[in-house]
């Protein structure tokens, strides 16, 4: 009986954790669906590497991670600077022993104006960061990616309900977004075959976070000094809560966590989801459905 107790503990990679010894870069990782992805990877036995533009909070979260017995580094920075882009790649290879297993691009934010009001700085701003820096990272990390090791690989790329069926004022996340599960299937056409990586798009829905909490609560990032408040209009937001069924568009009823959201990409970035490639997985609530 012990024997086969052992057996099938090593099949479900207990009590090791479910990415014992892999090396999972995760981007916008100090707050939010970020930092519950990085404590939920590091709880499953992942060196994670914590980028973020805010140093403060990355440190933050990795400190957590160390103190209750995980593996973690914080290598901060801004996304839409090449240079960045090299040094996450290379100190994440270095933490890794030279090897990167996992990567989930999930930095971003919105900036959102209707069509005809929107600025060219509002519309290239997302467009970069939400498309341009994921493709830069992956190409950065492509040596350690396109490999014959016998070692999983995996990349999970961020959407949104925005990118899959358009959002009224914010055309260009919902260009973004929808630009996002393109490259997912791209990246599983060409190194699945030969390498074996998997390359999937996790869609959110309504998730509690900054970007969907009141706007008017004063949270904001800054843009080459210009400050770019974040969050729902409280009018918005109050219309759902105060309908006669709260979040009636969702069936559910209720936003998710970022807990709730972080388990998703756990659950596609881990070996129970090892045959799941070039899908986009909506975490929704059941909106949209």
């Amino acid at each position: 009986m012990a024997d086969r107790i052992k057996q099938i503990a090593s099949h479900l990679n207990y009590p090791q954790g479910l990415l014992a010894g892999q090396v999972a870069i995760i981007t916008g990782a100090a707050q939010g669906i970020g930092a519950e992805c990085a404590r939920l990877f590091a709880n499953e036995g992942a060196k994670v590497v914590v980028s973020d533009i805010d140093a403060a909070k990355a440190q933050a979260t990795v400190d957590k991670i160390n103190a209750n017995g995980g593996k973690a580094i914080s290598v901060p920075g801004d996304l839409l600077k090449d240079d960045y882009i090299k040094e996450l790649v290379k100190k994440a290879a270095e933490f890794g022993n030279g090897k990167i297993h996992i990567i989930v691009n999930n930095a971003g934010f919105t900036w959102d104006a209707v069509i005809h009001k929107m600025t060219d700085k509002q519309w290239e701003t997302i467009i970069a960061l939400h498309g341009t820096a994921p493709f830069k990272l992956i190409r950065e990390a492509a040596p350690f990616f396109r490999v014959k090791d016998g070692e999983p690989r995996n990349i999970i790329n961020i959407s949104s309900t925005s990118g899959l069926h358009g959002n009224a004022g914010q055309l260009n996340y919902a260009m973004a977004k929808a630009g996002v599960v393109g490259l997912s299937k791209t990246i599983a056409k060409e190194w699945g075959p030969a390498f074996g990586v998997r390359a999937n798009t996790i869609a959110f829905g309504h998730i509690e976070t900054r970007l969907t909490a009141n706007k008017e609560a004063g949270a904001f990032i800054e843009v080459d000094g210009q400050k770019v408040a974040l969050g729902i209009p409280q009018k918005q937001n109050a219309q759902k809560t105060g309908e006669p069924v709260p979040f009636a568009d969702i069936p559910m009823r209720r936003p998710g966590s970022a807990t709730e959201a972080a388990s998703a990409v756990l659950a596609i970035a881990s070996p129970l989801s090892s045959y799941i490639s070039g899908q986009t997985i909506s975490v929704t609530g059941g909106r949209n459905c």
